[in-house]
């Protein structure tokens, strides 16, 4: 039988998945409930020094919805509003309660040495895990001139990094930001400033729109809003291009997350180069039980592939994700028309049509494919609505 156990940079993990520094690991009592129900682990709600000001909005959330499922998410939420007494007492509960459960604190501080090494210095004290350093906060704190703000920058990033590095007694991840043009040169940053590990991505900087009718924005605030942090499904394939990005240029451990709502996401994280992965919207949305699913469903996979553990799915995919250029423009795909399932409603021929290349056409009892104009681009195949269409080659 295959199991669901795992290490990163010897930690030892039940199972891979961690929930994510966020709302639902903003108290120890939270977190207990969460380890009860068979989480893996948890990545505290961001600790900051006790002097850094935090102010919250109201209200601060507000969502994307698709035929009534919520499939994006946009938070205004600061860090952790606990002392570092407060979390320095909780993990010392959590872990006598569950030993066999993995910790991770959230840290953020001011660009300033002394901060960072003297909150490190009273968490070395703890039986915390790991570090993970929140660079990558995109809203709120950059206007302090931290979170996104640092972890924008490869220098700031780097220094940080080494700073903690100096005093830490336990492995040091680093949170990265999406918000940049190429994640890969932050990585690289850290990682020759020593960092152990990574976790991508945090939130995507993004805005949830304008109410018509009063021609306020949808997440209104006495009028106003702000940018904020997107996350759920909508940013999923940003994490997933991000985390294999990362995974093609180190070998660092990789906590993956964006956008995970099911087990599949999270397999697929793991094919792409992530050693485990954190989760946090689905749990805002659904609870901690969706754990259940998350672990059978994972277990069962395993399973049906014949695979062990996780590590022999981890980087599965990676080498099958290249440069355009360097795709074989050789290999062409057609449609075939699945005459049983097809309702002849005409849409792929009209889309086609005003796509580009009229290479499908209608006729009394079948639609036909003119293979000598058809790109093989796909298109009727991803938007027919009885999934009648499949691509193949002849």
């Amino acid at each position: 039988m295959p199991t669901l156990k795992t290490s990163v940079l010897e930690i030892e993990l039940e199972n891979p998945f961690i929930l994510a520094s966020a709302p639902p690991t903003a108290s120890v009592e939270s977190i207990d409930k969460a380890f009860e129900m068979g989480w893996g682990g948890a990545s505290l709600k961001t600790i900051t020094p006790d002097n850094l000001e935090m102010v919250e909005a109201s209200p601060r959330y507000e969502t994307m919805k698709s035929k009534g499922k919520i499939i994006g998410f946009q938070n205004i939420e600061l860090l952790s509003h606990k002392s570092v007494q407060y979390w320095c007492d909780g993990i010392d509960y959590l872990k006598k309660k569950h030993p066999d459960k993995v910790i991770i604190a959230s840290i953020m501080a001011p660009v300033e040495r002394n901060e960072w090494q003297n909150l490190v210095k009273i968490l070395n004290k703890t039986q915390i895990d790991a570090y993970e350093l929140n660079f990558s906060c995109p809203h709120g704190m950059p206007e302090k001139h931290i979170g996104m703000a640092i972890g924008t920058s490869d220098e700031i990033s780097a220094l940080i990094t080494s700073w903690v590095k100096e005093v830490a007694t336990k492995p040091v991840f680093v949170k990265l930001t999406p918000n940049v043009t190429d994640i890969t040169l932050i990585a690289k940053a850290v990682e020759k400033a020593g960092c152990d590990g990574l976790a991508a991505i945090n939130t995507v900087q993004g805005f949830m729109g304008i109410n018509l009718d009063t021609l306020d924005p949808n997440l209104c605030i006495d009028g106003c809003s702000t940018y904020g942090g997107c996350s759920g499904e909508i940013i999923k394939p940003i994490g997933f291009r991000c985390v294999s990005q990362l995974r093609s240029c180190t070998d660092l451990p990789i906590l993956g997350m964006g956008g995970i709502s099911t087990w599949e996401d999270a397999a697929q994280y793991i094919a792409l180069g992530s050693d485990a992965v954190q989760i946090c919207t689905e749990v805002m949305i659904n609870g901690y039980g969706i754990i259940n699913n998350l672990k059978s469903g994972l277990l069962n996979y395993l399973e049906e592939k014949g695979l062990n553990s996780i590590k022999e799915l981890k980087n599965i995919a990676v080498s099958k994700i290249t440069s355009h250029e360097k795709l074989n423009k050789n290999y062409h795909l057609y449609p075939d028309i699945d005459n049983k399932k097809c309702v002849k409603c005409g849409k792929c021929v009209k889309i086609c049509a005003e796509s580009e290349y009229h290479a499908l056409k209608n006729n009394e009892n079948c639609i036909e494919v003119n293979k000598n104009i058809c790109e093989g681009c796909s298109l009727c195949a991803q938007i027919c609505p009885k999934e009648a269409v499949t691509m193949k080659t002849f």
